[in-house]
């Protein structure tokens, strides 16, 4: 990891770099100052946060939200990747470098000059960011993680480094709370591109990076003793509402922008989905209510006879969802938003109900845009590389695959959802129940902001549904059996429901509450390993009818079911991934050292990515194999 300022050349009119002092101090270059104020840092910061969206192509297919046919992250789909390339590693690059010393110097100047809202904010962005990557890659350097001339970096456990997390976000908290006279002007809020300077959402901000800090360790043996009550108090005082949900704005502009980067990540300009990542089956089966039955004997999934879209038997519980679309509450639109479908190519009708509600959509399998039914497509909804010009194009993109579209850092709807399954841990199951409630009806919301429809009988891109009748649907999704009137409520409503809010920006976290209950995987004791749970080729996972399965329809590539008889790469020695590496081009290259003196699996080791996080861990990590 560099120590040296970096140059930036994202949105922000900032250039910073560190070269030779001499050379500076000779020539006086306007362009490279030896200092630079603490507030011209703040943009180029924050929009660093697309990397979060860049990672996402390896986490999504391992959360089952994604599948890929990219050479590059196709590895990931299979849950073995080899050390070699910084696939994966881009919040680690983001977090040390790309921020890094930036923030570090933001922090720090704006301590020095009493500039108390600034540092606050900067404390609440180095929280928020060091909590993303722990969660992701396990084991850090912290401690030393920009001390000066050190060029070798010990590794801190998480159990310190969730600690710390906190404890900025506490710092972050007390700064934004100081009294701070000094005239800013629109020094922050012309480069606060997340709240625009405003103070009172920057506090809530960090109560929440606290709240989901703090809701991945649900399933510890002593969250209830040691964390519930920490939770419940920072998610008082953090979002009240959807107005608060955090977005990193960015400025667009599709083919006309000055800079590609200017538009989100996932948009049709930057052409980074195009076709290469679509939606998992598994996505399919949760928005559409259409998680199959298994025959438990062989794994099959149970067929009905001269149905060629829905060939299976329907499992008896659906969780979000189901197929009586007709009957009111029972069609949740947010999947004409989220999910791609060929359905409708020219537009038509998208204010009327029964016309969105006879869509149909195919999900891929893990590498193959070929799923069980059908054909995934692109996320834009087209079978072919996305393309933005042309008589049929998918001009902008739609929803948050579109150039404009900010990104997603966390929700009120999320925070809800943590609320809700720690109520759940606290046995308070109406609470938990109020909780859910708030955080679908939430997510909605934050989902119907950035409908876009698109343009009646031209086949030029935007989403299939006006927002009118969205809003129509959703209301009455959220009054109907599903959310507002659900009969039986379950641990697997709160997760499942929280994965199709997070579907998919937030990979991350989807993929943290994956791990945290052990993907449903069958075992015994604490938590899973070699010879139970898994062998070289085989996973036991429990079966939908299980009633401690928190992902009802989810199954891993090994679990031996119909779609799912493969196995892993030997070198996993049969487990599932439960860590990514750290980035390759820092870490392999200048840290070997450091990296294999982990416990309890070297970071050198072929199966390393294959170590339960402590955040995992119902107790604390064990000792070394």
């Amino acid at each position: 990891m560099t120590r040296r300022l970096i140059l930036f050349a994202m949105l922000p009119l900032l250039s910073v770099i560190s070269g030779c002092k001499k050379y500076l101090d000779v020539n006086h270059n306007v362009d490279a100052p030896a200092y630079v104020e603490g507030y011209l840092y703040l943009a180029g910061i924050t929009q660093q946060y697309q990397g979060i969206y860049w990672d996402a192509r390896a986490i999504g297919p391992l959360s089952q939200m994604m599948g890929t046919t990219n050479a590059t992250f196709t590895p990931f789909a299979s849950h073995y990747y080899p050390s070699g390339n910084d696939a994966g590693g881009e919040v680690w690059r983001m977090t040390y470098w790309n921020q890094g010393m930036n923030l570090e110097n933001m922090i720090n100047q704006s301590i020095a000059a009493e500039d108390w809202s600034l540092a606050g904010i900067g404390y609440a962005i180095k929280a928020f960011s060091w909590d993303a990557m722990t969660k992701i890659h396990g084991e850090l350097p912290m401690k030393q993680a920009f001390l000066p001339g050190v060029l070798t970096h010990d590794y801190d456990y998480q159990k310190e480094i969730y600690a710390q997390v906190r404890a900025w976000a506490y710092k972050a908290i007390e700064l934004l709370e100081k009294e701070d006279n000094h005239n800013y002007g629109t020094k922050i809020s012309g480069n606060d591109y997340i709240y625009s300077g405003d103070k009172s959402k920057w506090i809530k901000f960090a109560y929440a990076v606290i709240v989901r800090n703090l809701a991945s360790l649900t399933n510890k043996t002593n969250f209830k003793d040691e964390y519930a009550q920490e939770l419940l108090k920072a998610a008082a005082k953090s979002f009240q509402g959807p107005e608060d949900d955090a977005t990193l704005k960015i400025a667009g502009g599709s083919q006309s922008a000055p800079f590609s980067e200017y538009n989100n990540f996932w948009g049709t300009a930057r052409n980074v989905l195009s076709y290469d990542y679509f939606q998992h089956e598994y996505a399919v089966q949760v928005f559409t209510g259409t998680v199959p039955e298994y025959n438990e004997s062989t794994g099959e999934k149970v067929r009905v006879p001269n149905n060629v879209y829905r060939p299976f038997k329907l499992a008896s519980e659906q969780i979000v969802t189901d197929t009586m679309v007709n009957l009111p509450g029972h069609f949740d639109p947010r999947v004409a938003v989220k999910l791609g479908t060929t359905s409708n190519p020219k537009y038509l009708d998208l204010g009327k109900a029964d016309n969105v509600k006879a869509y149909k959509y195919y999900g891929g399998a893990f590498t193959s845009k070929i799923g069980p039914i059908g054909t995934a497509p692109s996320f834009y909804g087209r079978n072919i590389a996305s393309t933005w010009s042309g008589t049929e194009h998918d001009g902008m993109g739609h929803w948050l695959y579109r150039d404009d579209a900010p990104y997603i850092l966390t929700t009120y709807a999320e925070i809800q959802f943590c609320l809700a399954e720690t109520y759940w841990k606290l046995g308070n199951r109406n609470e938990a129940f109020n909780a859910f409630k708030k955080a679908v009806a939430a997510d909605i919301q934050t989902t119907a902001r950035y409908v876009y429809p698109g343009k009646e009988g031209a086949a030029t891109g935007g989403d299939k549904i006006t927002k009118d009748l969205f809003n129509t649907l959703a209301a009455e999704y959220v009054n109907g059996p599903f959310v507002n009137n659900l009969s039986t409520f379950t641990l697997s409503h709160i997760m499942m429901q929280k994965w199709v809010a997070l579907y998919p920006w937030g990979a991350t976290e989807a993929w943290v509450d994956m791990r945290k209950y052990q993907y449903d995987i069958a075992y015994t004791g604490e938590y899973p390993s070699k010879g139970n749970g898994w062998t070289q080729a085989l996973l036991e996972q429990k079966w939908d009818t299980n009633p401690t399965k928190v992902y009802k329809g989810f199954y891993l590539a090994p679990a031996q079911v119909d779609s799912r008889k493969g196995s892993y790469d030997v070198r996993n020695e049969g487990a599932p991934c439960y860590r990514l590496r750290p980035r390759y081009n820092s870490e392999y290259m200048w840290n070997l050292q450091s990296l294999e003196a982990l416990q309890p699996i070297a970071g050198t080791a072929d199966n390393y990515h294959t170590s339960i996080p402590w955040f995992a861990y119902p107790g604390e990590m064990p000792a070394a194999k």
